[in-house]
């Protein structure tokens, strides 16, 4: 792989590091996920009059550059490649007369780099790169302007409501907001926290607008840049299979969470995502603080994900890649549904377990996680089933049948008072994926590791302004055309960001 022993070799200089960072400046906290926490947004106020006046407006400029360096190239489907966006958000917050306010923000980015669609071709050659522009129907990249967040807001007591477009972050959903512009929802929301030690929030989510798209579209429908084209969609809900079977093209979905903290050291959350006629998904992960004395503590955590076929499974088939939709019916979907118990079932579950060793500065996880041998998990919405447990990068690794685990590490050299501004962090993945899956097409993804290096820096010279650059290595096995017969090893790479942040 080019470059990798250079690569490999940073890495291992940069031995520990943190996912865990934040640019802060004197109103808002850049969040690793690049979501803005505002810690002094406007309060109470006392007429409409002012509401507007004495509002605040929050700005944000910000570069994001690829790099795409394949081991193997794939005429028609990959080359290596660059990407490179410029742009920024503005947003506005009103303040709160009698509980009521409301937030606009605009967001928008113009594509640099306009070579990765090869003429003739409606093929765009950029995968996670492709969040800094938007595709055209012909493969060629455009820019992104649009009003992501709009919403009113009303607050009594300890309820808070929102109602419009918006940020929603749980652990299936998430604005993920580390590109340019971030993935939305058009949404009610509900959050309360009467009970003690206690969060619990309701939704009603209506539609969503994906990072690299300009408008809000279906929350579950498969198109390619049309509809909801994310890297987890189950690609056998598409259009066309729903039309086909008559179901809801548009499907709201209701999201309930909860947090409680009542026991000392103990975190409970559970989590429940439905969409009716398609499928359901419950949550249920706790967390338990051990304290081992100077300073160290140890953190076992565990979540289980079960997801329940409400209809999915009869429309798009059990896997992701579409193989087993209602519109396959050749010989390789006879062979590729041949390979899942159920091919016609999203029903399935995932198993995580990890570790958490903490003190100070540094952080130290290691993950487990174990898809049932039956659906692959639908999450086509930013948040990631295995995320915080073994997902690394750019990857998806809830398909069924699929064990990971990985080893994190992290560390804040400017907390520990080595150097000024610095943060990083390191991880190693080991996906081991369902080859049986594989064989019959069923599958996109081989067996694989991934070593991935964050490093964040920050300078007192250059006030509000984040420096972060991204490296990953993924080395996959080849694909196997038969059950002896190795393909090409197409899945390997070496991918490079570099991203600038300041907050004005």
């Amino acid at each position: 792989m080019k470059l990798v022993n250079l690569s490999i070799a940073a890495a291992a200089a940069c031995l520990f590091a943190t996912s865990a960072h934040a640019l802060k400046t004197e109103d808002r906290i850049l969040k690793a996920n690049g979501q803005i926490e505002y810690t002094k947004a406007p309060g109470d106020v006392n007429s409409i009059g002012e509401m507007i006046t004495k509002g605040e407006v929050y700005g944000r400029l910000r570069s994001n550059a690829f790099w795409w360096d394949w081991d193997n190239e794939k005429s028609g489907s990959t080359k290596d490649n660059n990407e490179w966006g410029l742009g920024g958000s503005l947003i506005y917050k009103t303040g709160f007369y009698k509980g009521l306010g409301a937030t606009v923000g605009f967001y928008g980015t113009v594509p640099m780099v306009s070579d990765n669609t090869l003429v003739g071709n409606t093929t765009n050659f950029g995968k996670s790169g492709k969040d800094t522009y938007r595709t055209n129907a012909d493969g060629s990249e455009n820019s992104i302007g649009v009003v992501a967040e709009g919403f009113g807001e009303y607050k009594a007591g300890k309820s808070d409501v929102k109602i419009g477009r918006q940020m929603i972050d749980s652990i299936m959903l998430a604005s993920n907001d580390t590109k340019m512009v971030p993935n939305t929802f058009e949404a009610a929301v509900i959050e309360n926290k009467d009970i003690p030690n206690t969060k619990i929030r309701a939704g009603y989510i209506m539609s969503q607008k994906l990072r690299d798209h300009q408008t809000f579209h279906s929350i579950l429908a498969f198109e390619k840049y049309n509809q909801n084209d994310d890297s987890g969609v189950h690609k056998g809900l598409s259009v066309a299979n729903i039309n086909a079977a008559s179901g809801d093209m548009k499907p709201e979905m209701v999201l309930v969470t909860a947090e409680n903290k009542s026991i000392p050291n103990l975190t409970l959350n559970g989590e429940y995502v439905g969409i009716s006629g398609f499928f359901s998904t419950a949550i249920a992960e706790a967390n338990y603080q051990i304290g081992l004395g100077n300073g160290w503590s140890l953190t076992p955590g565990v979540r289980y994900l079960k997801q329940m076929d409400d209809g999915a499974g009869a429309i798009g088939g059990a896997a992701l890649n579409g193989s087993m939709g209602r519109d396959k019916t050749n010989a390789a979907a006879t062979t590729a549904r041949a390979s899942y118990t159920n091919p016609n079932s999203a029903d399935g579950s995932i198993l995580m377990e990890r570790l958490v060793l903490a003190k100070g500065p540094f952080v130290l996880m290691a993950g487990y996680s174990a898809v049932s041998d039956d659906a692959d998990i639908i999450a086509p919405w930013r948040g990631f089933p295995t995320g915080g447990y073994t997902r690394s990068m750019a990857q998806v690794n809830w398909i069924a049948n699929t064990k990971s685990w990985m080893v994190k590490a992290d560390y804040d050299f400017n907390k520990a008072g080595l150097v000024p501004g610095l943060k990083a962090a390191i991880d190693y993945v080991d996906m081991n994926f369902d080859e049986k899956k594989n064989i019959a097409l069923a599958s996109d993804f081989s067996d694989r590791t991934i070593l991935h290096v964050d490093l964040i820096q920050e300078f007192k010279a250059l006030p509000n302004t984040e420096f972060k650059f991204r490296f990953a290595t993924v080395n996959a096995d080849a694909s196997k055309k038969t059950s002896t017969t190795l393909a090409t090893d197409y899945e390997s790479y070496n991918e490079y960001r570099f991203e600038m942040n300041y907050l004005f």
